[in-house]
């Protein structure tokens, strides 16, 4: 292990797709979705702990999620857990533990990781990070892992990367596109040079933040001028007047899309980002007519192609339906075709409009 490499897990976000189990209040990083006995941000941790020390191991969330980081994460030091005082996307959360680890450790190399997503193969994980610290240890690069994708799925982004490599498997990135419409991502899967963005970033801290002076030099103003209050008791009261400052974009947006130092690693590690129900059926174990139950005490009958997720307590019985996904919680049951899952964030708004955020 190497004392100068960092891990930040982002996890203030509220998982809206993953509702009626996702809520304000207790979102899906915190939820055991596949019924593994483990929620998502432990699997998260116990990823990285195999290969980086926990006192380097920081979680940036939400305020109101700090104590249930602490309570998931008890190995995890408390002031290793960094509560952000508003939503911002991720250029914000980024600049803030940049700044922080910039403070305590100049050679800080860091990588970044959401809460939420599922690695099966945690070996091949492993061995791609440090390959890409190894990189970015030695240029200035920002390096983010790329999946090679099994089909044309609309609902992630793609990396295209140039076909020469400039290092044993690291490829410099050409463009970066957003969700695509499935003529799109055909056509991407068929020219052979385009990746799932994972989400996952790698660098050195004293190179990131040049690059927010360089891209979101407004951001970064606000970030500065506060530097020295890092790690200090004045760190809390710094952030109440910085976030308000800060743009809300994402750091995709922000510097990714912009730098031109930007490589990728095409990686297969048994990836999801467990965006959306559909993401959960596709890594659950299914029966013989392609349900997956998650949920000790369900009965299918003449059903197929269904996503049920149920409290281990309830009885729940399906019969004679098809591609349709079934949550049931304590005070909603959620029953919605299976291909207007995208839909669900505008079903929980109507839910809004129509009752309030008692249901949220």
């Amino acid at each position: 292990m190497n004392k100068h490499h960092y891990v930040v897990i982002m996890a203030g976000g509220i998982g809206s797709r993953f509702w009626p189990m996702s809520r304000q209040d207790y979102p899906k990083q915190f939820l055991d979705i596949l019924n593994t006995g483990r929620t998502l941000i432990q699997w998260t941790f116990d990823r990285f702990s195999t290969f980086i020390p926990h006192e380097n191991i920081y979680v940036v969330t939400s305020n109101e999620y700090v104590g249930i980081v602490k309570e998931q994460l008890p190995q995890l030091p408390m002031a290793n857990i960094l509560g952000e005082p508003s939503r911002k996307n991720t250029a914000p959360c980024i600049a803030y533990i940049s700044f922080k680890l910039q403070q305590l450790d100049p050679k800080a190399s860091l990588i970044v990781a959401p809460a939420d997503h599922l690695i099966l193969d945690k070996t091949a994980f492993t061995k791609v990070c440090l390959e890409a610290l190894s990189f970015v240890n030695k240029h200035n690069a920002f390096i983010t892992l790329g999946i090679k994708p099994a089909y044309p799925n609309t609902g992630y982004g793609y990396i295209q990367f140039d076909q020469h490599s400039v290092s044993d498997n690291v490829y410099k990135v050409k463009t970066f596109t957003e969700k695509p419409n499935l003529e799109l991502a055909k056509t991407f899967l068929a020219s052979g040079d385009f990746l799932w963005n994972a989400g996952i970033f790698v660098w050195q801290v004293k190179n990131v933040i040049q690059a927010f002076e360089k891209y979101l030099p407004e951001m970064y103003d606000v970030f500065a001028a506060d530097k020295d209050k890092f790690n200090t008791p004045g760190e809390k009261e710094a952030l109440q007047s910085i976030y308000p400052l800060c743009t809300n974009i994402s750091i995709d947006f922000g510097i990714m899309e912009k730098a031109d130092n930007v490589y990728v690693i095409p990686s297969s590690f048994g990836w999801s980002d467990l965006g959306t129900w559909n993401s959960a059926y596709e890594n659950l174990n299914k029966d013989y007519l392609e349900n997956a139950v998650a949920g000790d005490n369900v009965i299918v009958i003449d059903a197929t192609r269904c996503m049920v997720h149920a409290p281990n307590d309830k009885l729940v019985l399906l019969q004679g339906v098809d591609n349709v996904i079934v949550v049931d919680t304590s005070d909603v049951l959620l029953i919605c075709k299976r291909e207007k899952e995208q839909e669900i964030k505008e079903y929980v708004a109507e839910v809004k409009r129509n009752k309030g955020d008692q249901y949220l």
